[in-house]
């Protein structure tokens, strides 16, 4: 009887996120929280504020459905003095991938293909790949790459790199202009750039090593091969539009500038420094390539509806958009045994001052937790989530019925423990 009256409440509460444009929000008493521990979520984000490291955060939580925490703190453009809103548009970065994977999860449940398919099949040009294995005499030295299949994308264990990781590969993608973000690349089209990228060589044989990398940007072109849409048309026809996520885009529209936020760096010796601004910035124009990995600006009331459907294992206001054992395939971890047992520090070292984070795997597009102890927080085994490059997060935790979002929009990720924080301060206000 508890199940179904939590179903009831998810598919309620979606219908009336749907249905308004205005985010109801109820007590946290309602569904196992207490409404005074959640004030210290506004609080503890504050405090980053206040010490002038990031601009401002819109955040909010929902559990069983019902949204219990929406908030907004700061300015979305410090030097104007302009406050943050709950309705701010974000760079996404990388919490795009998020959204990539359930695309692609919607053409592998029509039976377009198997996750265990060779990315060539779709993508002949990846069919005789190198790995990079040294150098010699100032020469590359490279071996034949076993088979690299869709599942390996979607794990970022493909052997694909980024261009901004110092490596010989990094190296070579930069020379070439085969870069993680539409600004800036020379080529025309999705097509166009996977051609060159599938000229460059892996960093490791498929399946043997967790690199983070440009593969959910290949992926974004291999629904555009299955689907014979483009890769935006895509997402607005199975996601966005039914999902009422009006604002997430490849781009900024004129008519929607005011609300986009300015993007900060940190300035040596304390603060901030401005590195992109909204009246000079790329994103005012639709880019010639759709980057899955890298390319979506949003709100944070748009990715909860998407979120929100992950939560409700596939559905939302009263539409299904994946099968509750497909939203549990992506939430599982996917790596191999023998990989080590923390294999996102090569990311996430470099992001947060160097330690070893122990206590993840890594889903479908996403990090998964599989021992929260490792981890310092007091979150669920399976909980599910994925950020960007400016300080944007989202988590699912299927155990607790349990979405948060938190984003601001400082460059580069992890600079400050915001998702961290974020975590903290959610998880201690459950009371049941």
């Amino acid at each position: 009887m508890k199940k179904l009256i939590c179903i009831c409440l998810v598919m309620l509460a979606g219908s009336a996120l749907a249905d308004t444009s205005d985010i109801r929000v109820v007590r946290g008493e309602r569904v196992g929280m207490s409404s005074e521990r959640l004030e210290r979520i506004d609080a503890g984000l504050q405090r980053f504020i206040d010490d002038g490291k990031i601009p401002g955060t819109v955040s909010l939580v929902a559990r069983r459905g019902q949204v219990v925490h929406f908030s907004a703190n700061g300015l979305r453009d410090v030097e104007q003095g302009l406050p943050m809103e709950k309705n701010t548009i974000f760079r996404l970065y990388s919490q795009s991938k998020l959204i990539t994977g359930a695309a692609v999860m919607l053409l592998f449940e029509e039976g377009h293909f198997l996750l265990t398919d060779p990315v060539s099949r779709y993508l002949p040009e990846f069919a005789d790949m190198q790995v990079y294995v040294g150098e010699e005499n100032g020469e590359a030295v490279t071996e034949p790459a076993q088979r690299m299949t869709i599942q390996h994308l979607l794990s970022h264990t493909s052997g694909l790199t980024y261009d901004f990781f110092p490596s010989p590969v990094g190296n070579m993608y930069r020379e070439n202009g085969i870069l993680g973000s539409a600004p800036g690349s020379p080529y025309a089209s999705l097509e166009e750039w996977t051609k060159a990228l599938a000229k460059m060589p892996l960093v490791a044989q498929p399946g043997t090593a967790w690199n983070y990398s440009v593969g959910m940007d290949v992926l974004g072109r291999i629904v555009e091969v299955v689907s014979g849409m483009t890769f935006r048309d895509f997402l607005k026809e199975r996601l966005f539009d039914p999902l009422g996520m009006v604002d997430t885009d490849f781009y900024v529209p004129a008519d929607k500038l005011d609300r986009f936020v300015v993007n900060y760096g940190p300035k040596q010796g304390g603060g901030m420094q401005v590195i992109d601004h909204p009246s000079q910035s790329p994103y005012r124009e639709l880019p010639p390539i759709e980057m899955g990995g890298s390319g979506l600006v949003g709100t944070v009331s748009d990715y909860l509806r998407f979120a929100q459907m992950l939560a409700n294992r596939g559905e939302y206001n009263g539409k299904r958009y994946l099968g509750s054992k497909t939203v549990e395939l992506m939430m599982s971890d996917h790596l191999r045994p023998e990989l080590p047992p923390d294999p996102l520090t090569s990311l996430f070292g470099a992001l947060g001052g160097g330690y070893r984070a122990f206590g993840y795997g890594f889903g479908l597009t996403g990090f998964v937790v599989t021992d929260p102890a490792l981890t310092g927080l007091p979150i669920s085994k399976g909980t599910f989530s994925w950020g960007g490059a400016a300080t944007t997060h989202m988590w699912v935790d299927l155990e607790e019925e349990l979405v948060g979002l938190v984003h601001t929009q400082l460059l580069p990720d992890g600079t400050y423990p915001i998702r961290e924080t974020m975590m903290l301060l959610t998880y201690q206000a459950i009371t049941d």
